[in-house]
């Protein structure tokens, strides 16, 4: 498994494995999916509390118990912050409760990362660092970051959280491109000339911060996927079908090797507990397109060049 760099110069893998539908899969499934994770070097696990209302990550826990998995092995991240159907809450008592409830489900005895999930609209950046102050210091976690955030969300936080903000998880596709679409298209009246992100790419970048793409086969927001989908996507698949003969992959593996060829070394997030899919999201990782490959994908995804 291809390997990526960190800020602080931890090794980790390029392609994270995700656990959010983990609540309705049996615990010898989520068993055997973990054992062929680590099998293929994919030791870097996802969660959130909100997943499953805590029994997704229940549920891993158990299988993860089962597996026999070497705890230092692995990386294990969850996220906080959201309070399903009512409010998101960056507080120091949520932020601190939540990282208990996430433990204590998970079986384990500290989270290698924890990402605030969502903007909280409240957010009082004081509060955020007290929080993380005494996670850090109590060995409950050890690295932090967050998870659908602009910029300015970013730094607002920085003007009180002391540790370094070391993720930042994005939904990215090769027809949801916005963080890219902005940047290319500067001074144009396109649609996708609209910065809807304040330049989260580039800014991410910059501040050594490692992008973590959700949802890399989705279309849109949550609009399902756009492997085979030939109506809305003609053109796309029929440059991934040609590419996926060259490199001898599916489909898929083309759709997470477009976005590992981006320099910004985005990790890709895959939710299947399918074997076969899981491999395909392997192999994407080994194949490197080349730039004009990259960019004729972009365009046959409906996307403008000025």
């Amino acid at each position: 498994m291809k390997q990526i760099i960190l800020r602080h110069q931890q090794q980790v893998p390029a392609l994270i494995a995700g656990f959010w539908r983990a609540a309705n899969v049996s615990i010898d499934e989520l068993t055997r999916h973990l054992a062929l994770c680590v099998e293929n070097g994919v030791t870097y696990f996802d969660h959130a509390d909100v997943y499953g209302r805590g029994v997704c990550e229940e549920n891993f826990g158990k299988a993860f118990a089962a597996a026999g998995i070497n705890r230092e092995s692995v990386w294990i991240q969850s996220k906080c912050g959201i309070v399903p159907g009512k409010m998101y809450d960056f507080s120091e008592k949520h932020i601190l409760e939540a990282v208990d409830g996430s433990l204590s489900r998970l079986g384990v005895e500290y989270l290698d990362s924890l990402l605030l999930h969502r903007p909280d609209a409240l957010m009082e950046p004081e509060e955020v660092a007290a929080a993380f102050d005494k996670l850090s210091a109590a060995g409950k976690v050890r690295h932090f970051g967050v998870s659908n955030h602009t910029p300015l969300q970013i730094a607002l936080l920085k003007t009180c959280v002391r540790q370094d903000i070391e993720f930042n998880q994005l939904q990215l596709s090769i027809p949801f491109a916005g963080m890219i679409q902005a940047g290319m298209e500067m001074n144009m009246t396109s649609p996708g000339s609209i910065d809807h992100d304040g330049g989260v790419l580039d800014y991410c970048r910059v501040n050594g911060i490692t992008i973590q793409a959700w949802s890399p086969y989705q279309k849109s927001f949550m609009g399902g996927s756009f492997i085979g989908d030939r109506e809305n996507f003609g053109a796309l698949n029929d440059v991934i079908d040609e590419l996926a003969a060259k490199y001898a992959v599916t489909p898929a593996a083309v759709a997470i090797a477009w976005i590992r060829r981006h320099p910004a070394n985005i990790q890709v997030i895959t939710g299947t507990y399918n074997p076969a899919h899981l491999m395909d999201a392997v192999s994407g990782c080994a194949v490197t397109l080349t730039r004009e490959e990259w960019y004729r994908l972009y365009l046959a995804a409906g996307h403008d060049l000025p």
